[in-house]
């Protein structure tokens, strides 16, 4: 069975060693045929702590990390431009 994969935008980095990740999944309709977005929040592991808020990222599931962390971060596919300094 493969891994399921996602991309979204890291909505919350306030955790240590964890994000959010807002994930969009846009569908037609099934009467109306209008697209429809529904947004999923998802928390992900990032053991570095190298995303920041705004960050375009992959995520992979994974084996549960913790209570509500079914997911890690795969790769970032673009550093935000607003990002915060270094987290010290």
């Amino acid at each position: 069975m493969a891994l399921k994969e996602r991309v979204g935008t890291v909505v919350s980095d306030k955790m240590d060693k964890t994000v959010v990740v807002a994930v969009i999944n846009r569908y037609p309709h099934p009467t109306y045929k209008k697209i429809v977005s529904r947004t999923k929040r998802y928390q992900a592991h990032d053991p570095e702590n190298i995303c920041t808020t705004g960050d375009r990222v992959r995520i992979r599931e994974t084996r549960p990390l913790s209570a509500n962390k079914r997911w890690a971060i795969d790769e970032i596919l673009n550093k935000s431009l607003v990002g915060k300094e270094d987290k010290s």
